[in-house]
């Protein structure tokens, strides 16, 4: 099940670095992305929105 806050709906995807290491990003979108897969809120983390621009994050707890 995706998680969704408001509207939007969290992705994940991964991407390899300049220095060869694999790292797995998590976004926020309302529309679907051109690569990325919806996911569950991770483990340790909690849903921030900044204030000026109203789009959620994830902080760590």
């Amino acid at each position: 099940m995706a998680y969704k806050h408001e509207g939007w709906t969290l992705y994940t995807r991964s991407v390899k670095l300049k220095g060869g290491r694999d790292q797995t990003i998590y976004f926020f979108s309302k529309r679907d992305p051109k690569s990325g897969n919806p996911c569950d809120l991770p483990n340790g983390y909690v849903v921030g929105v900044n204030k000026r621009t109203g789009l959620p994050y994830l902080k760590k707890k």
